[in-house]
């Protein structure tokens, strides 16, 4: 039993942060990255997100992963290591990991995530939850770490969760497929999260509760800018939107401008401009169905090797490997 936690955080996150938001808010249409959602308050809503009736791909995917990780780790070969991106508490993924000590063999568990203090701490409960784990945590930002992920096991499992493939557009989502299956040896699989398809009205009662979570959730994004680059949002000048794009096959998060107003950030020098109705995308979620899938997988000479939905078809874990 040991636990490695190595971090790689950029020193200049806090400039990444002023750049990425620079560029969006000086894009037409004006947009923001989905990562930026995320300080305690975004993570504590999202957590409320997943509890909500309508809000269906957190339960499903649990129930998947409850009902059926015997069956996806031998489609996988039984691996000994599993890397978790984004890894969080690794609630859903100790299923996956008793079912590796059921199968006897469970040797390294790798998360994967932005915080040092969650990734201690879920690696200090994991080890005494499953004695004779090791774990070597990986503190970083994987979309531009993947690379340094420790690897070197003859049989891994990489798990990607939670759907936020879908947060990608096509030619990032490529990109980074590609990247992962560069990182796979011929024994390793990746195992990934997808909302499939289903009825707009379904869709849009996810991303916008009656109870109001999600459209908190959104403006979120903005009381990060003004906390972290001294901003001066209104966020009751804002309203939260959320319509299924058929042609695309994605749900399409913005804040709407409920009035003309100029936004002041001092941490950029910058004033922006909204005019009244002018629309900013926060978010995107793709779905998808198994041959888009299939089609994705090639594209990143990935092949599609396990299918697994929850009883009511609403969402897909899926196995892949390197082709050939």
């Amino acid at each position: 039993m040991t636990i490695a936690i190595d971090v790689h955080l950029d020193a200049d996150a806090a400039a990444t942060m002023a750049r990425d938001v620079r560029a969006g808010l000086c894009d037409y249409p004006k947009e923001l990255a989905p990562k930026y959602f995320y300080d305690d308050r975004g993570s504590r809503l999202f957590e409320q997100i997943t509890e909500l009736p309508e809000y269906y791909p957190t339960r499903a995917e649990r129930q998947i992963l409850e009902r059926r990780s015997p069956e996806i780790l031998e489609a996988a070969g039984r691996p000994s290591t599993l890397t978790e991106l984004g890894s969080g508490s690794a609630t859903k993924t100790r299923h996956l990991l008793s079912a590796m000590r059921d199968l006897g063999s469970l040797d390294t568990y790798v998360p994967v995530d932005i915080s040092e203090e969650i990734t201690q701490r879920t690696a200090t409960a994991l080890v005494e939850e499953y004695p004779g784990l090791d774990v070597h945590g990986f503190v970083c930002d994987f979309e531009q770490h993947l690379e340094r992920i420790p690897h070197g096991t003859d049989r891994r499992m990489i798990a990607f969760l939670g759907g936020t493939i879908g947060n990608l557009y096509p030619r990032q989502r490529q990109a980074f497929l590609e990247r992962i299956a560069a990182l796979l040896g011929p024994h390793d699989h990746l195992l990934l999260g997808t909302d499939l398809i289903k009825d707009r009205a379904r869709l849009e009662a996810a991303y916008d509760d009656s109870a109001g979570v999600t459209a908190e959730f959104n403006k979120n994004v903005l009381a990060v800018l003004n906390g972290q680059l001294d901003a001066d949002f209104d966020l009751d000048a804002f309203e939260h939107l959320a319509r299924y794009d058929a042609e695309a096959e994605r749900m399409d998060i913005r804040l709407r401008s409920l009035a003309d107003q100029e936004v002041r950030i001092d941490g950029l020098d910058l004033d922006v401009a909204f005019a009244a109705g002018e629309e900013m995308r926060t978010e995107i979620s793709t779905k998808f169905t198994r041959e888009r899938l299939e089609s994705v997988y090639a594209g990143a000479d990935l092949e599609l090797r396990g299918w697994f939905t929850d009883e009511a078809g609403d969402y897909a874990l899926s196995l892949a490997a390197p082709a050939g």
